[in-house]
Formats: structure tokens, sequence, C-alpha cells
């Protein structure tokens, strides 16, 4: 259970770059010892988010707050975080040890307490026995290890990460994804992490906050982000989803696709427009004649652990995920079971937990 104890907070903070706005009086905390990852396509305004943080950037309007005490004008080096930026900004003159140590040197940490720090931080980012090398010797992979290690040395109360792990390989990513999330929470510090990753962010956050246009869409768990978007955006941007629109009848009755559904949810009013996300693993398909509608199979793809087919039903061409293959052309049967529908609202205000 994450502390409820509210570390950063930004208060209405908008940000202009030359008349452009990048965030729109923004509303944010982020809990002490939290994992909070900012997760939206580029431009967004999830890296100016991370900036003002930083101090690296000053709002244009609001403030922010660390611990309840107002830091808005503070400079970096004054502040309680440490980033890890895009590019690594290692020294190449110094070698890997060096370049950890670097920080806890500027310091004056007795130098016993540098070597034990720092090899611990080598063997957490999978760098043990890398020490002497220099940076032009590493791979790029291998230099944002170098990084993150050079940032969490120091302990800081605050981890800024600013897409650290796209250098990696696909599977590397995914190890250091774990391994990141296990370095925060045996350190007990807040993470901030940038991503536009989906898949990376539900692996690794305590708390996601979807951005768009530099507003915040949602913010939740990840799973609730995920089983309950709040719009549109966030549907087809968490996962893949067939988005349809529709009408909500009354309570716990929808119309869409031609059809009318049973669903779970309420409150929407009669006959209002709504969106209608359908997740791919939640349309059931069976033999022809079983079923809610009738379909036929355009295409099928195997994508490894299931099976993604597109099922044509009437003038509706759906996304349908799973383990059990069917035959392209043939006819079947589809059902989509109440909690399998979520109901939005065209436009919903994000709401935190």
């Amino acid at each position: 259970m994450v502390e409820d104890l509210r570390l950063i907070e930004l208060v209405g903070v908008s940000k202009e770059f030359d008349g452009f706005e990048a965030l729109a009086d923004m509303n944010l905390y982020i809990r002490k010892r939290e994992f909070v990852t900012l997760l939206g396509p580029s431009g967004c305004g999830k890296t100016t988010t991370l900036r003002l943080i930083g101090g690296f950037e000053q709002p244009t309007h609001g403030k922010i707050l660390f611990g309840g005490v107002d830091i808005t004008g503070v400079p970096p080096y004054r502040r309680r975080v440490n980033t890890v930026f895009q590019k690594y900004a290692l020294f190449p003159h110094l070698n890997v040890y060096d370049n950890v140590a670097f920080g806890l040197s500027v310091a004056k940490v007795p130098h016993a307490d540098i070597a034990r720090r720092v090899k611990a931080m080598l063997e957490m980012v999978g760098l043990k026995g890398y020490d002497k090398r220099y940076i032009d010797a590493l791979s790029g992979g291998q230099q944002q290890r170098v990084a993150i290690a050079r940032a969490l040395v120091n302990e800081p109360e605050v981890l800024l990460l600013d897409e650290p792990l796209g250098a990696l390989d696909q599977r590397l990513r995914k190890d250091m994804q774990l391994e990141l999330k296990k370095m925060q929470q045996r350190l007990g510090i807040t993470f901030l992490y940038v991503t536009h990753d989906q898949e990376e962010a539900l692996t690794m956050s305590d708390t996601v906050v979807v951005m768009k246009g530099g507003h915040i869409q949602q913010i939740g768990k990840p799973k609730s982000i995920y089983d309950e978007p709040a719009n549109a955006f966030v549907a087809d941007f968490i996962g893949e989803s067939n988005i349809l629109s529709g009408t909500m009848l009354e309570d716990r009755l929808v119309s869409f696709s031609g059809h009318k559904f049973v669903c779970v949810d309420a409150g929407f009013g009669q006959n209002t427009p709504v969106d209608v996300v359908v997740r791919p693993e939640d349309v059931l398909c069976s033999a022809s004649g079983e079923g809610m509608m009738r379909g036929i199979v355009r295409s099928v793809l195997f994508k490894g652990v299931h099976w993604r087919m597109m099922v044509q039903t009437g003038d509706t061409l759906w996304k349908v995920d799973s383990t059990q293959m069917l035959q392209e052309g043939s006819e079947v049967g589809v059902s989509i079971l109440p909690d399998g529908i979520h109901i939005m609202h065209k436009m919903e205000e994000a709401v935190q937990e």
C-alpha cells in the first residue's frame, strides 16, 4: 500500500513557450515512495512536467511544492531530486567508476563509503566488473545503466527519469523495467518516470498519469486505467480497443453496432450519446448460430501468445484476441458479456485516486 503522503504538488501549473501552451492548469500530486509514470504521445507535456519538477524550467503560472514548501524558484542543485535524461550526459574522459562516483566525490563523501556505494550500485544495474571501462567502450544500453547508477548512488528523495530505457533492446528493456521497480522499492524513494510506452507504464507504476495536449486525461492505478478508461483517447492509448459510438438507453442498457446490450454502467441518463469500449479479449466468438451477433472472420494473425482476428458483424469490424484460432472466412457467433462493455461520456474530467 502506497503511503498517502503528498511529497510533490503541482498547483495550477501552466507553461508556455513562445506563446505555445505546453501545459495548461495542471494539478497533480505525487506521494512519498510512489512510482508515478507520466504517459502520453510526443508533445503531450510529460517531459515539460518533469523538467518543471527538476527545476530546469519555471512555470508560467502556478507553483510547485515539495513537502509542502514552495520550491517554484529554487534552482535544480538545491532540490532533493536527481534526473536521468534521454541523453546520458556522461563524462567520456572518466571511467565507469568515476562517472558513478562523481556526485559523491563532489559532496566529499569518504572514499570508503564511495567505494562501497558505487560497487553496490554497479551490481544493482548489472555492470559488475565494468568499473574500469571508459564510456566510449560501452554500448548505448550500458551507458544508460551508468547514468541510472550515477543518479541513484546519491540516494535522492526523488528520481526523475525521462524515457531512460529508450536505448536498450527489447529483452534488456523488459529486464530493466523489473530491475528499476525493484530498485525503487528497495531504496524507498519516489520515482517519476516519463514514457510513451504503454506496456512499460502498466508494468512498473503504482500510479499512471495519462496526458494529451498539455492536459491530464486520467490518473489512477494501472489496472483501473486499463479496465475503466475515462475517455476514448485513454482507451485507445492504453492497450488496443474496439471503440464505438453508442446510445445509453437507460441504466445498464446500451445500444451500439446495431444491437442492444446489457452492461453494468448506470447514471448516464436516457438516450444519451456515449463512447463504448470493448477490449479485444472481451469479444467472445463461438460456433456459427450461437452468440448475440453473427460474424465472418476476415483475417487471422498469430501474435505469439494469442491470435488476433478481425471479425465482421454488419458494419462493425471487431478486433478479437483469443487463444483459439478461427479459420479465415468462417462464420462465427459473437457475444459480449456485460462486464466487458465500458461506457464513457464523450468528455470526462480526470480524477485522482
